[in-house]
């Protein structure tokens, strides 16, 4: 029999985590973590392992909780500020996903309300969870005063700043510009991350790191508080 890889380790550590929230609501977790950790692959492998198990999953991203184009560019395209400022619908992403799976909410969700590809609003119709499901949701600044009360299990994808660089390169090169990507990285995703990690310490709210430079081999950290 072949021994399971780091990964396959670090995945069944997480999905054990989840199993361990005792909640009468829906477990709404947080993957958080900077641009091109990693945080949707983990979210996904996850969700195949905690649905191999019975459980019923969420999968919701922050991509889908945007503000308009011309809001979230306001103070400049390569403006960091504006980066964390004027991205995400927090008001939204509490009001018809977070609120609802939680403590005295009806479980009658709706997982986005804006689509990105169309720069247009969404408002498809609500679902009902079970109150054992899981919702895994994976974005940035999900730690942040706005939302930090709302998760009952924070996993936090930690990266290199400069190997999420690489990564953009080598992901979104095709479609933009290698020295746009680039711009774009180093003007506005990476100062936003480091004005994220100054103003909120998102680490010190985990429950988990996940140590994630080489995707092969990642590295589990339980957080103390």
């Amino acid at each position: 029999m072949n021994r399971p890889s780091l990964r396959d380790e670090v995945i069944g550590h997480l999905a054990e985590a989840v199993g361990a929230v005792t909640v009468a609501h829906p477990v709404r977790v947080a993957v958080d973590g900077p641009p091109a950790a990693g945080k949707t692959t983990l979210a996904d492998e996850l969700a195949a392992v905690l649905r191999a198990e019975g459980r019923d999953v969420i999968r919701a991203t922050i991509d889908d909780f945007l503000f308009p184009r011309a809001q979230r560019y306001s103070r400049g395209e390569y403006s960091a500020e504006g980066c964390y400022f004027d991205t995400h619908d927090h008001d939204a992403l509490n009001r018809v996903l977070l609120d609802p799976l939680g403590p005295d909410g009806d479980r009658r969700f709706r997982s986005a309300v804006y689509d990105h590809t169309t720069d247009a609003a969404l408002c498809p119709p609500a679902t009902t969870a079970p109150a054992d499901a899981v919702l895994l949701f994976d974005g940035v600044f999900l730690l942040r005063p706005e939302l930090i009360d709302r998760w009952d299990l924070r996993i936090f994808v930690s990266t290199a700043f400069e190997t999420t660089v690489d990564r953009a390169i080598s992901r979104d090169g095709q479609v933009s510009s290698r020295t746009d990507v680039e711009r774009r990285w180093r003007e506005r995703y990476l100062p936003a991350q480091q004005l994220y990690f100054a103003t909120v310490r998102p680490t010190d709210h985990a429950d988990v790191v996940v140590h994630n430079d080489d995707p092969r081999q990642p590295r589990w950290e339980t957080r103390v508080p």
